[in-house]
């Protein structure tokens, strides 16, 4: 073997090498930081250019998670939604404990991209597949939610977001409710988190008389609480439950 071979050789060895390591750190670090299932893989490698897979490796992920961010936002403006997508999803991959990142992802698909589909009688002009379509991307927009919460399992944030997005799009408020709840229970989340799950719970079907116990409970705790909506809703199941006003919590005629 000549020696500039065996020169070669050993520096391929020894980029090989360093190159383990520096993902063995990664993967380590992924561990360590809740990283569960946005991994730097093999997909994100492919789509990665060069320069930016070999500085995300390098310790530069935020910066590169960054630029793909604001590509992603470019795409946005001109429609393009398969790049939209495919760079935001690379960008949460690198940076999966940014949650306004998933936020924002899931968003665009749950919203802005559903209602291109809905509304793109060109290439859909059957409303019934349009529908379905927008469905789809509803489906997408709960993933992307769940899969940033399974990377965030220490933070409220995304609970919140996702049940505003089962309010405003499935509207299945039984959802809403408990995610609702589930980021309530957090010790910093807001404390309107509670009353936002008590609303969605009066919509739902059978759970009247819970929702009705729910914010009855909040209005005994004092008049901080007893905010217009609160008691547009115990009025009105008050009456839909049929409670005599003797029994009621709310009675506009004592205020």
């Amino acid at each position: 073997m000549k020696k500039s071979q065996f020169a070669g050789l050993l520096i391929l060895l020894a980029f090989g090498a360093v190159k383990f390591n520096i993902e063995q750190r990664l993967t380590e670090e992924h561990r360590a930081a809740f990283f569960h299932g946005a991994k730097l893989g093999l997909s994100l490698r492919q789509q990665l250019t060069q320069a930016e897979l070999l500085a995300a490796l390098g310790g530069f992920r935020a910066v590169v998670a960054d630029f793909l961010w604001i590509e992603g936002h470019v795409a946005w403006e001109q429609t393009e939604w398969g790049r939209m997508e495919l760079l935001f999803r690379n960008a949460t991959a690198l940076q999966p404990r940014n949650v306004e990142f998933w936020d924002v992802r899931a968003w665009h698909l749950g919203y802005n991209v559903s209602l291109a589909a809905l509304n793109d009688k060109i290439h859909q002009p059957d409303e019934k597949e349009r529908v379905k379509n927008q469905h789809e991307y509803w489906k997408a927009a709960e993933k992307v939610y769940l899969e940033g919460i399974n990377n965030n399992p220490d933070n409220y944030f995304l609970y919140q977001q996702i049940a505003r997005f089962y309010e405003d799009k499935p509207q299945d408020y039984l959802k809403a409710y408990e995610c609702y709840t589930k980021a309530a229970s957090f010790p910093h989340a807001p404390t309107f988190l509670k009353r936002m799950a008590a609303y969605d719970l009066v919509k739902v079907p059978g759970k009247e008389r819970e929702a009705y116990d729910l914010l009855a409970k909040y209005y005994k705790m004092g008049p901080n609480e007893r905010l217009p909506s609160v008691l547009s809703d115990l009025k009105y199941l008050e009456k839909k439950l049929n409670i005599p006003p003797a029994e009621r919590v709310y009675n506009p005629d004592s205020q």
